[in-house]
């Protein structure tokens, strides 16, 4: 079964610490002795502790104190594409009880029947997604209410009142955000440790609840929907004024010419 052996708080639960670092860790350094699985990768830390990576960023501890932690966070460090000042977190609290249903309970915290590499796969998975939708919700947010003055400038003026570089910034968010969801931390997906370990379907699917990654994940394609439409419209609309405004001045361009060649013809001529 391959249990771990996990440092526990002074009130027997056992920390588990999520942190989207940046936009990518390059997990190839790691020698073959510190690895415990791969798939995510896991690797074991000395005194009683492991790390699950993902490559799309996001770093899972299981019982390790925040020393422990941070030293780890520096040997990430130059392995990390685009590292974050302020990284998002979640944490939660592991209990181990074989006769408890696995889930989390009222208290919020986590139990589980044991301290298995793919139980604690799972778990860093499903954080791990967490970590990723928190990120872009948050980031979404932001657009989202930066795109709502401009459909109301365009339904009140007809305008709208933003240069071209702005509109493609929020198509380009937006493209990013659903690269990542759908193409690196794969939300919608079951995990692939689910082939292999059917039996933890259940404890997946209550995780996911738990999590709400389903539902959060459907809202945030709907507000991306939202954003990309809007953006798009706008830099239509925006290009097409712009086309107008080119014809407007080849039209007025022609009409001098015309009236310098009249000039010529016929006062000019007169002398």
């Amino acid at each position: 079964m391959n249990n771990l052996l996990l440092n526990h708080q002074s009130d027997n639960t056992i920390r588990i610490h999520a942190t989207l670092i940046g936009s990518r860790i390059d997990a190839k350094p790691f020698r073959a002795d510190e690895t415990l699985a791969i798939n995510p990768l896991t690797i074991a830390v000395p005194d009683n502790g492991c790390v699950v990576l993902f490559r799309y960023g996001v770093v899972v501890f299981f019982g390790m104190t925040m020393a422990q932690e941070n030293q780890f966070l520096q040997r990430l460090l130059p392995l990390t594409h685009e590292p974050r000042n302020r990284p998002d977190e979640e944490s939660l609290h592991l209990r181990i009880d074989p006769n408890k249903l696995e889930g989390a309970d009222a208290d919020g915290s986590l139990w589980l029947h044991d301290t298995s590499i793919q139980r604690l796969q799972l778990v860093a998975e499903m954080l791990a997604r967490s970590a990723v939708l928190s990120d872009d919700e948050g980031r979404l947010t932001k657009t989202f209410e930066k795109i709502e003055p401009l459909a109301q400038n365009l339904s009140k003026k007809g305008r709208v009142g933003q240069p071209k570089q702005v509109l493609l910034t929020y198509i380009g968010d937006s493209l990013l955000s659903q690269q990542r969801m759908v193409g690196r931390a794969e939300v919608a997906d079951k995990p692939d440790l689910l082939w292999e370990r059917p039996e933890l379907e259940g404890l997946y699917l209550r995780l996911e609840d738990e999590f709400e990654l389903r539902e959060r994940h459907l809202a945030l394609e709907r507000k991306l929907e939202v954003i990309s439409n809007t953006a798009e419209t706008l830099l239509d609309l925006l290009q097409t004024q712009q086309s107008h405004r080119v014809e407007w001045y080849i039209t007025i361009l022609i009409v001098v010419e015309i009236g310098l060649t009249l000039y010529e013809l016929f006062f000019k001529g007169r002398y």
